[in-house]
């Protein structure tokens, strides 16, 4: 990366959030202007039908540091790997648009506070954590999703599906190739991926407040993540995740 590259990326993938982003992104650029640190921001405008992007937009006018970028396939998978790719920082933040997660918490996933890591993710059930107004059935739901998780894909870890988690930017560029998951549990896959490879995955615990409008369908999605992580496990044990063999430059053809 060269000497101007921010610290962060902070990726923001965005569906039909019109109503929210005025609500979030004035306190995130208020406490990410206050920091020390360089930073961007690039919201993924994810094929919304709202006025999603026109919001997004006029919010970022006359902030150099944000951008509104557009990924038509749908899934947040497909807007978090765009934004990802166009992230030009040293560390990629994905954060979800609702930030449940306060703002002030990102600061516990950078230097000098994360200590070493390769990807470092969002806890509501590590030490510390807390969770504020969660119904105790959406509750039960995320552990039973998590109890599947660990059997079939990642053992270890007790939140694997918060949506804020951050990537070391040369981690993020060799797992997101082998990407195949647009769905809710693509980071499920980016960390099957990334366990696979070695890399060190902490849990950070966070302070998490639960909103009622929720993207989440508890029951439909749940039963849609357990089948995707159902095919990474299927992917994994056909050899889908191994690395991508770049084509030798020397090597041209006749």
């Amino acid at each position: 990366m060269s000497a101007t590259s921010p610290l962060l990326s902070l990726i923001i993938p965005a569906y039909n959030e019109g109503e929210r982003l005025p609500n979030t992104l004035p306190v995130v650029f208020e406490f990410l202007e206050a920091q020390p640190y360089s930073f961007e921001i690039i919201i993924v405008n994810n094929n919304s039908t709202d006025n999603t992007r026109q919001i997004a937009q006029g919010l970022v006018a006359g902030r150099p540091y944000a951008r509104v970028i557009d990924e038509m396939t749908q899934g947040k998978g497909a807007a978090v790997r765009t934004g990802m790719l166009a992230a030009t920082g040293e560390y990629l933040f994905m954060a979800d648009a609702d930030f449940s997660m306060p703002a002030v918490e990102i600061t516990k996933f950078l230097p000098p506070q994360s200590g070493n890591y390769d990807v470092a993710i969002g806890s509501r059930e590590a030490d510390g954590a807390v969770r504020f107004n969660e119904p105790h059935y959406r509750h039960f739901m995320g552990r039973v999703f998590n109890f599947y998780v660990k059997v079939l894909a990642i053992p270890g870890f007790e939140d694997t599906q918060c949506g804020f988690k951050c990537f070391r930017r040369e981690v993020a560029l060799d797992i997101l190739p082998n990407q195949t998951i647009d769905g809710w549990a693509f980071d499920v896959e980016l960390l099957f991926i990334a366990l696979r490879r070695g890399y060190k995955i902490i849990e950070v615990p966070v302070h998490w407040y639960y909103g009622e409008n929720s993207r989440v369908s508890p029951i439909r999605d749940t039963i849609n993540m357990i089948r995707e992580v159902l095919r990474i496990r299927l992917n994994g044990l056909l050899g889908r995740y191994a690395r991508l063999q770049k084509p030798d430059p020397a090597i041209t053809e006749t």
